[in-house]
């Protein structure tokens, strides 16, 4: 029996009102993992509706918020038209980046093949992405004014090591598992944040080849472009 609830009964409808509830609801921000989302689901031509949920308390700490995603970080999704017909509820950037490419059938190949794109999606998840936020909280936000440098040296460290990793794998090819996937769509929005945090000298992205070409390359995507600003930061 299907006990999941009609997507009218789910509580974050209170705060953030779908004005189509019969396609994909998206509840982000653009911020590096709320963009991944965007961009797959612009990549994808899955319809959806896109709900501004900012990173203030008010909004992320919120009841409706919390009662889809416990862990108080964006993005989440709810997708009324799931398996068998039952609503699906997700958060973390990674599991949804993985349900719409099963969803769909795209962005993600079948086989082997899949474990190899899997295993990049796990990189940016694990480690890339945390990595480079760190760095970005000791170089541009308030780890800025530690003195002691050891923490900061740490994540300039770890950061330029990582690059270095995706240098390697993408000296012969285009995208990070050959064909272009949902594991290109984690990487790039935090390469990106090399510029935003301000990092480059500090990592040695001058010294590198072929991870800037693969950025602007990712960053020339059409689908991309519109992703980067969804939802948008300002009503």
């Amino acid at each position: 029996m299907n006990m999941t609830p009609k997507f009218s009964q789910f509580p974050i409808n209170n705060r953030w009102p779908a004005t189509r509830p019969d396609v994909l609801q998206l509840y982000s921000f653009p911020t590096p993992n709320g963009v991944k989302v965007a961009i797959a689901l612009e990549e994808m031509g899955v319809d959806y509706e896109a709900h501004r949920v900012t990173l203030k308390p008010e909004d992320v700490m919120s009841p409706e918020f919390l009662s889809l995603n416990p862990n108080n970080k964006i993005p989440a999704i709810i997708d009324p038209n799931g398996p068998d017909g039952a609503a699906v509820e997700l958060f973390e950037s990674g599991a949804i980046l993985i349900y719409l490419a099963e969803k769909t059938g795209k962005l993600m190949p079948t086989g082997a093949e899949k474990y190899d794109v899997t295993k990049w999606l796990m990189f940016q998840m694990a480690g890339l992405g945390p990595m480079i936020g760190q760095l970005g909280y000791f170089v541009k936000f308030a780890g800025k004014e530690i003195e002691d440098p050891r923490p900061r040296q740490r994540f300039v460290d770890e950061v330029k090591r990582l690059l270095n990793v995706l240098e390697g794998q993408l000296a012969d090819r285009e995208w990070i598992a050959g064909e272009y996937s949902i594991a290109d769509i984690a990487i790039g929005p935090w390469l990106r944040q090399i510029d935003v945090y301000g990092v480059a000298d500090l990592v040695g992205w001058n010294d590198l080849t072929h991870v800037p070409a693969y950025r602007d390359r990712f960053l020339d995507r059409a689908a991309v472009q519109r992703g980067l600003k969804i939802p948008a930061r300002e009503i």
